[in-house]
């Protein structure tokens, strides 16, 4: 165990964990809402401090992001733990803490040097803090961040966008990067299928974005739950109030852990949020988990020629440089070499 960052102090050993935005209180003995925080004493320990439980070699388009070092690789980890509680999570046994218990699933030690180390054996460009939510292993991924931006090497984080201001800032000097899952634009939902909040998430979207971090977004689109025309121009709204060029990604569902009440997504509906988006002034928007002719793809804005295309997590060609399109010289939004 390692002492945890960020929590306060209260009367009887009880403890303020100021991680994330559920500030859980905590007693003696007792775990937080993650399942890997717990109350020893009255100091807060952090269970998952370095044991690594999934470990990668990752195309960055992977996570999505495609605005951010394209066509490079990122040294992806994960440890064990979430904040949300989604009832159609795609890594819930390694994101639900109780059910990589019951699963025997463990993590295995791995120094932040030795992380650093393995990024630059393999030449990726990023390390990747992703798979489960890096809020919860955040002492790891704030001392792998530190070392990273020291070697020259990019961060980004794959979230929720749940964690507290104070944890925003105090890392923001060191990640580059943030994929958030919006995952809808009700707080019901949010309540009833995640377990948390949406208002928190889009107070964070937006300091992000103020404090240059590079921002790109995900909404897992689920038929009848968050796909209405009306909450489709609502997150597309919302995004475009911060930046026209913030990267929208909308993704397929389908079926997965406690959640069967919805079919896969069908493609009429990811383009009908293209077209949406698109009419709001978006200028990047993507179409994930399904495969399309030109959802994958980054065209200029300028003269709307192709500049990025791929095929999955691959670059197969790029018309870049130095961040221009190399057919009008127009500068795309994003992070590149």
């Amino acid at each position: 165990m390692k002492e945890a960052l960020l929590y306060i102090k209260g009367r009887n050993k009880e403890v303020r964990c100021n991680l994330c935005s559920h500030f859980c209180i905590i007693k003696e003995g007792s775990k937080g809402r993650c399942g890997v925080r717990i109350n020893q004493g009255g100091f807060l320990y952090t269970l998952n401090y370095g044991e690594v439980v999934a470990k990668n070699i990752d195309p960055i388009e992977k996570k999505p992001f495609f605005h951010f070092l394209p066509g490079s690789l990122a040294y992806s980890i994960a440890c064990i733990g979430c904040n949300f509680r989604c009832l159609f999570c795609q890594n819930w046994e390694i994101s639900q803490k109780k059910e990589a218990d019951r699963l025997g699933i463990r993590g295995r030690f791995f120094s932040p040097q030795g992380i650093i180390e393995e990024a630059f054996y393999h030449r990726c460009k990023s390390i990747s803090y992703t798979y489960t939510e890096p809020t919860v292993f955040f002492e790891l991924a704030y001392e792998c961040a530190k070392l990273a931006k020291k070697r020259g090497l990019y961060n980004n984080f794959v979230t929720n966008g749940f964690m507290s201001e104070e944890a925003i800032r105090l890392i923001s000097p060191y990640l580059d990067a943030a994929n958030i899952d919006l995952k809808a634009f009700s707080e019901d939902f949010y309540k009833k299928y995640c377990g948390a909040s949406l208002s928190p998430v889009l107070k964070n979207i937006e300091l992000m974005k103020k404090l240059g971090i590079w921002v790109e977004i995900t909404t897992l689109l689920i038929p009848g739950l968050n796909d209405s025309d009306e909450e489709l121009e609502e997150i597309a709204s919302f995004i475009a109030s911060l930046s026209h060029d913030i990267p929208w990604h909308v993704n397929r569902f389908h079926p997965d852990y406690r959640f069967y009440e919805s079919k896969t997504t069908p493609l009429s509906v990811l383009e009908k949020a293209y077209k949406i988006g698109k009419r709001k002034g978006l200028r990047y928007i993507y179409i994930g988990n399904i495969f399309t002719d030109y959802g994958e793809n980054t065209y200029c804005p300028h003269c709307g020629k192709m500049v990025i295309k791929r095929m999955g997590f691959s670059v197969e060609e790029n018309n870049l440089i130095q961040g221009r399109c190399k057919f009008c010289g127009e500068k795309l939004a994003g992070v590149y070499e």
